[in-house]
């Protein structure tokens, strides 16, 4: 099996091609686990609820996997996917926002299975800073320089209200982090070389809901 080409990322890489990458990794996982040693594309693609040719084309554009009539080798694919989207690492990651929200995040398991170690909390509410996650203290926003340094972060996770995440977003990048996964409700101004991410849990129950109108009716409507 080929690895990933040299050069690869120089271009540009669909949104929707990465989710599939990451959802070919859990299938690859899960078949790992399984028992299963290999894996044909269609296998693959039914259980990614796409097709076999664009699981080979996904693929083709990071190397050539797999053998023809023999399929790929399940633990290697995974291996490749990995080193793919940076997963043979681990990263570390700072949470602004102390709420409810950045509180199910930082137990959320799946980071830390992933490699994405929170290491630094802040918030801007006196009555959260002080507290003690999991030996990880929940620290003042206004200190965010000094954390993010002094602790090497890469990721900043913002779970804070919009009038403030703007701002929280430039001093971060003022400080060199690359990537930001945004949960406010507004779309943030970065320099370009910095990677946002945004998580709108609304404008996805609207999607949600065109789509639901847009086939007729509810189950109840």
């Amino acid at each position: 099996m080929e690895g990933p080409r040299v050069g690869v990322l120089a271009r540009r890489i669909s949104e929707s091609t990465v989710r599939r990458l990451s959802f070919y990794l859990r299938i690859l996982e899960e078949a790992e686990l399984g028992g299963v040693g290999t894996i044909s594309s269609e296998e693959l693609a039914e259980r990614a609820a796409t097709t076999a040719a664009q699981v080979r084309k996904d693929l083709s554009l990071f190397g050539s996997f797999g053998k023809r009539g023999l399929g790929y080798a399940v633990r290697q694919l995974a291996t490749e996917l990995r080193d793919i989207l940076g997963l043979d690492r681990s990263w570390r990651v700072a949470l602004v926002g102390a709420g409810r929200i950045g509180s199910a995040l930082f137990e959320y398991p799946g980071f830390r299975r992933r490699g994405f170690e929170i290491v630094a909390v802040l918030d801007a509410d006196p009555n959260k800073q002080g507290k003690c996650w999991r030996g990880v203290l929940v620290r003042d926003v206004a200190e965010l320089e000094h954390v993010l340094r002094a602790e090497r972060v890469e990721i900043v996770i913002l779970a804070i209200p919009a009038p403030a995440a703007a701002d929280v977003s430039a001093r971060a990048v003022a400080v060199g982090v690359k990537g930001i996964l945004n949960f406010a409700p507004m779309q943030l101004r970065v320099p370009a070389g910095v990677a946002v991410k945004d998580v709108n849990m609304v404008m996805e129950l609207e999607a949600l809901s065109f789509a639901l109108t847009q086939a007729g009716r509810t189950p109840w409507g």
